[in-house]
C-alpha cells in the first residue's frame, strides 16, 4: 500500500482527480491504523472520517470496524527454550487475553511442528491446552517449519487478514524442509508475520542455520514486526506492544468497480493532524 496521505495533502490533490467511478458493485477491504500527531492510535473513527483513492479515483467508504481477524500463536518448545518457556507461556496467555474474543489457533515448533489448538476450539479449551504445554527434553527448534505449518492452517480459514506470531528462543533453526518451500508457504498464506525472538544466547558451531535474516525479511514484507529481546522476562513487554497494535487496527470496507484492481491505494482521514498507516488491502 502506498504511503498514506494526511487530510490536507489529500484535499490539495483531490481537485485534480477524476470523480468517483459510478459503475461500482464490489467491495474491498483495507487494514489500517489511525494515529494522532504524537503517533498514538485513534479508534473512535467512522466511515465518514476516511477518504480513499485507487489510481487517483475516489472510492466510497461503506464501513469501519475493529479488525478482529484470526490470530495464530506458535511457541518454541525446543530444547533451547527450556529456561525461557515458563515466562514465554505466561506472556502468551496474557497476550491472548488482551486481544479479546477472536478466532485463535496455537501451535508448537519444538521437534515436529504441530497445531494444538484449532480455530474452531473454544477459548477455554485453548487456554487449558496452552497451560499444559512443556518444552521438550531433546527436540530442536524448527522455526521456519513451524511458521509453514501455521500458514497451512491459516490458508484453510479463507480469512482476508490473519496474524501469525512466532515466539522463538533458539538462536538456530533446525527445520529440515527446503527453506524456499517453507518461505513460499508462509507468503502464500497472506498472514501478517510477527516474531518475538530471544537472542540472549549465540549459536554454537554446528548444524542448523540462523533464522533471523529470512524471518526478518518475511515480517517486513508482510508489514509485521520483528522484535529481538535478550531476556525471557521481555516476552510480555514485546507481546503487550503487539497487543496494543492488534487491538487498535481498523478494517475499512469500501466500494469498487467489479473486476478492478487495488492499484496505488491511498488512505486519508478527516481528523486534523492525524495520519493513517496502511497495513494491506484485500478483495472480499
Amino acid at each position: 500500500m502506498t504511503a498514506v496521505l494526511t487530510l490536507l495533502a489529500f484535499v490539495a490533490a483531490a481537485t485534480l482527480q477524476p470523480p468517483a467511478d459510478s459503475t461500482t458493485g464490489a467491495n474491498r477491504f483495507a487494514l489500517a491504523v489511525v494515529l494522532d500527531p504524537r503517533n498514538r492510535p485513534i479508534v473512535d473513527v467512522g466511515a465518514d472520517d476516511f477518504v480513499i483513492q485507487e489510481a487517483g479515483v475516489s472510492r466510497e467508504v461503506l464501513s469501519v470496524r475493529p479488525a478482529d481477524y484470526p490470530v495464530v500463536v506458535m511457541l518454541d518448545t525446543g530444547i533451547d527454550a527450556r529456561g525461557d518457556f515458563a515466562l514465554m507461556k505466561k506472556a502468551a496467555a496474557h497476550f491472548i487475553d488482551r486481544i479479546g474474543p477472536r478466532p485463535l489457533a496455537i501451535g508448537t515448533f519444538g521437534g515436529t511442528p504441530k497445531m494444538i489448538v484449532d480455530f474452531d476450539d473454544d477459548r477455554e479449551s485453548a487456554i487449558a491446552r496452552l497451560g499444559e504445554l512443556a518444552p521438550g527434553t531433546n527436540e530442536p527448534s524448527e522455526l521456519l517449519a513451524g511458521a509453514s505449518v501455521a500458514a497451512g492452517a491459516i490458508r484453510r480459514t479463507g480469512a482476508l487478514f490473519t496474524a501469525l506470531i512466532m515466539l522463538s528462543s533458539a538462536p538456530r533453526d533446525s527445520s529440515q524442509a527446503s527453506p524456499d518451500a517453507m518461505v513460499a508457504s508462509i507468503i502464500d498464506s497472506g498472514a501478517i508475520l510477527h516474531v518475538v525472538a530471544n537472542r540472549a544466547s549465540q549459536p554454537a558451531a554446528g548444524g542448523g542455520f540462523r533464522p533471523g535474516a529470512a524471518i526478518r525479511a518475511l515480517t517486513e514484507q508482510s508489514r509485521g514486526e520483528y522484535t529481538t529481546i535478550f531476556s525471557a522476562a521481555s516476552y510480555q513487554a514485546a507481546l503487550d506492544r503487539l497487543a496494543d497494535r492488534l487491538t487498535t487496527e481498523l478494517l475499512i470496507e469500501y466500494l469498487v468497480p467489479v473486476g478492478s484492481k487495488p492499484n496505488d491505494v491511498k488512505l486519508g482521514v478527516r481528523i486534523v493532524g492525524a495520519h493513517v498507516r496502511g497495513l494491506g488491502v484485500a478483495p472480499r
